[in-house]
């Protein structure tokens, strides 16, 4: 009997088309190679960068396949897709949501169980728990428009659930300043999520990694991004 193998991310690019991969195999095989990430941390920003451009098919379950292979579990993609729903949009995060849950039916892994959240962190109301907002931050928001000040208080309280799994500081700042490149959002949310990153134990080598490692998603918005960081990281 013959077994047959399931061709690898790369060997399905090299039967549409070997010369772009062979030139996918060696960006990859460039970036990879950053040392200052973690595997873990690698995958959230492959896998953050697929929600946001919204590559939610070869790449996608390749950036998946490679988290598991390195011990990062679909539950650790879920919350990583919850965490992200705040900056990203919803919309994006739940086509993630559903191609996760996709790749657990195909690959035969049980769906994950995750608590609900409290009630007073998914309420508005006066049984809100109060908000975690920094009170600089609250007060800029609050400056645009009370509403908008309103959501990014529900949106903060939802995501403040700490416990087995849940990702880190440094992974949250990582992660968000990765979003904020993505979308070209490189003046105060820049400037707050990189100050998260460091924060989190990340040394600014560290947060030049992550933007080392996320030009793979296109170099002229990390070229960008650059121009923003630098000055960022020579005031701390």
């Amino acid at each position: 009997m013959t077994t047959t193998e399931t061709p690898t991310s790369l060997e399905r690019l090299a039967a549409l088309d070997p010369v772009f991969a062979q030139m996918a195999g060696a960006t990859a095989k460039f970036v990879r190679s950053i040392p200052e990430l973690t595997d873990r941390e690698k995958t959230f920003l492959c896998v953050t960068a697929d929600v946001c451009q919204g590559s939610l098919g070869l790449a996608f379950t390749a950036h998946v396949r490679a988290g598991l292979a390195a011990g990062v579990s679909t539950s650790d993609v879920r919350e990583l897709l919850r965490f992200v729903s705040y900056d990203c949009g919803y919309h994006a995060a739940a086509a993630g949501i559903e191609r996760i849950a996709e790749l657990e039916a195909e690959l035969g892994l049980p769906r994950p169980d995750a608590e609900p959240l409290a009630p007073e962190l998914v309420s508005a109301g006066p049984d809100a728990a109060p908000s975690p907002l920094p009170d600089a931050v609250r007060a800029r928001v609050g400056e645009l428009d009370p509403h908008f000040a309103g959501y990014f208080d529900l949106q903060s309280r939802m995501r403040t659930g700490h416990g087995p799994g849940t990702l880190s500081e440094r992974e949250r700042g990582l992660v968000s300043l990765s979003v904020d490149v993505h979308y070209q959002t490189l003046a105060d949310t820049f400037r707050t999520h990189v100050g998260r990153a460091l924060r989190g134990g990340a040394s600014p080598e560290d947060v030049r990694a992550a933007l080392r490692f996320t030009a793979q998603f296109g170099v002229t918005r990390a070229w960008h991004a650059w121009e923003a960081l630098n000055p960022i990281l020579a005031e701390s």
